[in-house]
């Protein structure tokens, strides 16, 4: 693009709902050379202006650990995010969602656009890199419809509607309408003519399909000026690309995070992509240690105690570690019906694990000094950081698409890979200790 159609570049602003979007998004700026922090769900967000006084930050980002929430919570969440945003002096608001729109996104967006006062916003869940595809409205993951992928059997928020229209539209008062793929690939003063024809028409939220890359630069170059934009990660590849680009940002400049021990990783995603990578590590000759549903719901002390002892050991002897939750269906199930015989929602359930997995990383941190680790899910991820007491994060660079490094300032400072559970391939463990094997030193 011509340096003289570029877009002015706004402060973006972000509301993610779980911390893994929040570095999926964030590494989409930063690899741009964009300064982005990430602020986690336990953070004061009335100190959010002062935090950032006195820094270089082109994107804030807030993680509101909504996902498994009541809607009406989440709802509240998401406003009083946006009001940080907003106070902290944004110019540009992203509520960022899952890739599949699993989780609160109708509240969401909509507690989004109440705080803001406005009326309107551009949503795109496609994720071409990481194969989620729009066509039709109908939603896709690698070439499957979303209501025959995996996604149908997530064990909290089964997704057993394709159409991504009908999807938000059950979960809204305001009206949604679609930009579909033959006027998203005529480029983007068609997807313009779109937008403006749905807005005249009340739409609230116009969801865009997109299967290729191209598609997204597209849109991108329609929306560069839009106050509101709704969905994946995916569209902020292409934003920088119209906006005009900053002073490049080294987000670890003085920084040393060596320690001479393994990598700790923690899996709790039941994903089958989570589940391979675990499988690859162990071949690889990493430890792995399991905790059991049965064990984690009737005895957590001792069940936790046991595997640090065992993860510490190993550690220390350079040995690459995983503690890893029961992740195929059967056990899933059976945790499930355990925990409603203990008066447990599934949701409950999958907290109650995730908060066990992170109170065994900080006793294992605690004893070892480790400052790389790697988690793969979504919810473990977010209990970790909490566990640890790290409530902001640099993103650092991307290792796969979507798939950050993240860097904890502090003393000691540590680095780790937050992974959603359906990212990345086999070897992606495997290459995210290599990568965070190489920061730092």
């Amino acid at each position: 693009m011509m340096k003289d159609r570029l877009v002015s570049r706004p402060m973006v602003g972000v509301v993610a709902d779980d911390i893994t979007g929040a570095g999926d998004i964030g590494v989409m700026f930063a690899k741009h050379g964009y300064a982005v922090w990430i602020f986690g769900a336990a953070t004061d967000l009335r100190t959010l202006p002062k935090r950032l006084r006195g820094r270089r930050c082109d994107v804030a980002i807030i993680d509101t650990n909504s996902r498994l929430d009541e809607g009406p919570l989440a709802y509240w969440k998401v406003r009083r995010a946006t009001a940080a945003l907003m106070e902290a002096g944004c110019q540009l608001y992203w509520k960022k969602t899952c890739s599949v729109f699993r989780g609160n996104v109708g509240a969401e967006f909509d507690a989004l656009l109440d705080e803001l006062g406005e009326e309107f916003g551009t949503a795109v869940a496609a994720f071409p890199k990481n194969g989620r595809c729009t066509r039709g409205g109908l939603h896709y993951v690698h070439g499957r419809l979303l209501a025959d992928s995996e996604f149908a059997r997530d064990p909290v928020h089964p997704m057993t509607e394709s159409d991504l229209v009908t999807l938000l539209g059950a979960q809204t008062r305001r009206a949604v309408g679609l930009i579909p793929l033959d006027a998203v690939q005529q480029g983007p003063d068609a997807v313009r003519r779109e937008l403006e024809a749905v807005r005249a028409a009340g739409v609230a939220y116009a969801l865009c399909d997109a299967e290729r890359q191209e598609d997204l630069a597209a849109i991108a170059a329609a929306v560069a000026g839009e106050r509101v934009l709704l969905g994946s990660s995916a569209l902020a590849e292409e934003l920088p690309r119209v906006w005009a680009p900053p002073e490049p940002f080294d987000p670890l400049a003085g920084v040393k995070a060596a320690d001479g021990g393994g990598v700790l990783a923690l899996a709790g995603s039941v994903m089958p992509q989570s589940q391979a990578q675990v499988a690859a590590m162990a071949d690889a000759g990493a430890r792995v240690l399991t905790l059991t549903s049965d064990e984690a719901l009737k005895n957590p002390d001792a069940a936790v105690m046991a595997i640090v002892r065992q993860a510490a050991e190993a550690l220390q002897r350079g040995i690459h570690t995983v503690i890893r939750s029961e992740n195929h269906p059967d056990a899933v199930a059976a945790a499930h019906a355990l925990g409603s015989e203990m008066g447990m929602e599934p949701a409950a359930v999958s907290r109650l694990i995730s908060a066990l997995l992170a109170r065994a990383a900080q006793e294992v941190v605690a004893e070892t000094g480790i400052r790389r680790l790697l988690i793969l899910g979504g919810e473990t991820s977010g209990a970790v950081c909490r566990a640890l007491g790290i409530s902001e994060m640099l993103v650092v660079d991307e290792i796969a698409p979507g798939l950050p490094v993240l860097l904890a300032p502090g003393d000691p400072p540590m680095l780790l890979v937050l992974k959603s559970g359906s990212f990345g391939g086999p070897r992606f463990a495997l290459e995210a200790i290599e990568h965070l094997l190489r920061l730092g030193k």
